[in-house]
């Protein structure tokens, strides 16, 4: 299955292949070769990036997924200041261009905040990114408490992607955006919140439990 947010990139690069094959056969220089070979090599990879496979949501009301695949890099305390506005613990989900990067929802609850933020495109893996670099904010909450989680873009990804809206309901294990290429997932836990992941964690969206509301 393919991400319907990745679409049109693949279209792009398919008609720009299919153009360059054709000018390849009818003036067979090396150049065209190169320059085609290195589009199909684009090509192709859009298709393995964009991958959409289905996942199995664990079923238990009360439980945190993961927005996404990747890899636990940092779980420390922060000052919070858009949602809880206080400190808070922060788990740092990196995501390399290997990964799938369709994003879901972790908690079943209603979106209070949901906010975009322009910024730089720092590597993603830098901490720094964290709080410097384009991101989208998104705040649920649960029956239980609430839950914040950002899209982070990084030195590739320039495009976040989210539909949804302030005032939505939300279903744990949903799909509601993605994160073009290389990026990062920043979730936000109150203290009532037990985190099940340790640092070097693989995690993957919609399928990992990263916490648990006490």
């Amino acid at each position: 299955m393919i991400a319907k947010d990745g679409l049109i990139i693949i279209l792009i690069t398919s008609a720009i292949f299919a153009i360059l094959l054709l000018i390849t056969y009818f003036f067979p220089f090396l150049l065209f070769k190169i320059i085609s070979a290195l589009v199909g090599i684009v090509f192709i990879f859009n298709f393995f990036f964009f991958r959409d496979p289905d996942r199995n949501i664990p079923l238990g009301e009360d439980l945190i997924l993961s927005p996404a695949d990747g890899t636990v890099i940092k779980i420390i305390e922060v000052e919070e200041p858009y949602y809880f506005k206080a400190k808070v613990k922060r788990v740092s989900i990196f995501l390399s261009v290997f990964n799938v990067h369709v994003n879901r929802i972790p908690v079943t609850g209603e979106a209070e905040l949901v906010k975009y933020i322009p910024g730089k495109f720092l590597i993603a893996f830098d901490h720094k990114a964290s709080e410097d670099n384009e991101q989208s904010i998104i705040g649920i909450k649960h029956k239980k408490g609430k839950l914040l989680f950002k899209q982070i873009a990084g030195i590739i990804a320039r495009r976040i992607i989210y539909h949804i809206d302030e005032g939505d309901s939300v279903t744990a294990g949903d799909r509601f955006g993605m994160i073009r290429y290389g990026s990062r997932v920043d979730m936000f836990f109150p203290e009532n919140v037990e985190i099940k992941v340790k640092l070097d964690d693989k995690v993957y969206g919609g399928e990992t439990i990263i916490g648990e509301f006490k």
